[in-house]
């Protein structure tokens, strides 16, 4: 791939949210199994991002479901960049009009106390430099029209990032069994997904592990401060105005998120 086809692929990406209008996939600008590239595009958008003054406070995993990476062709996890200003507080209504075609799934979150350097990061690794965990909602989003996804789209629109809602009181992870963990996501009070910690690679830590060793050897390490969206714990859930999520994660706690009606954007 040249420069000037990530360029192009990064321009179309970014002009779909700036319009708010979903572009074709972008696979065929790049080919159906550039990940390498992908992630070039993905990388093109985060710096221009940062340029313009936004402000990265942790990643995401994305992929974390055998089924889903059997769907999409491939045998490992995804990860794209956490901005400060894709963060909602627990409970906040999201306005209509801020996202172009959301869906919700709960996740376990960690918050770094500690760089993870290494390039065969281990579990151990992840425990001793995480400060606690949270309960998380992330609210994905797709840039490519109809959610007509392949793996090189979804990498290079920054994993499908959206935007997070993290949970207001931390849990230290002395003692916590995140295999374990059960939740359970209604959408108004009615149940739409559930799951368990080890539906996410055997487990939220196995997945933090993961990141840390490739972002690593990319040069790129996981810092202290950062937030990790671990990956889903059940299905994603597509959100409409109006719509309340709340997912209650055993030993955690609950989180939830609105979103505005059409009425309220009038």
């Amino acid at each position: 791939m040249t420069a000037a086809e990530v360029t192009k692929a990064a321009d179309a990406l970014l002009a779909a949210a700036r319009v708010n209008s979903p572009c074709p996939p972008i696979r065929s600008l790049l080919g159906d199994g550039d990940i390498q590239g992908a992630y070039a595009v993905q990388r093109t958008n985060v710096e221009r991002g940062v340029a313009a003054g936004r402000r990265i406070v942790g990643r995401k995993i994305g992929l974390t479901s055998p089924a889903v990476q059997a769907q999409l062709g491939v045998d490992q996890p995804d990860f794209g960049t956490l901005f400060a200003d894709m963060a909602v507080p627990d409970g906040r209504r999201i306005q209509a009009g801020r996202l172009l075609q959301p869906k919700v799934e709960a996740e376990v979150a960690l918050v770094l106390g500690a760089e993870l350097p290494h390039h065969d990061c281990t579990v151990v690794d992840v425990l001793r430099a995480t400060d606690f965990a949270l309960p998380a909602l992330e609210i994905v989003d797709s840039r490519i029209a109809d959610w007509d996804i392949g793996i090189v789209d979804t990498v290079a629109d920054n994993a499908s990032s959206g935007l997070f809602v993290l949970g207001a009181t931390p849990v230290p992870l002395s003692g916590l069994d995140l295999r374990g963990v059960r939740m359970t996501m209604t959408l108004a009070g009615r149940p739409v997904s559930e799951g368990r910690g080890a539906d996410c690679l055997g487990g939220p830590l196995n997945a933090a592990a993961w990141l840390a060793s490739t972002l690593a050897r990319m040069g790129d390490p996981l810092r202290a401060g950062d937030v990790v969206l671990t990956g889903a714990l059940g299905p994603m859930a597509v959100a409409a105005p109006g719509d309340r999520f709340e997912a209650r994660i055993s030993q955690l706690g609950r989180v939830a998120v609105e979103f505005a009606s059409e009425e309220d954007a009038a």
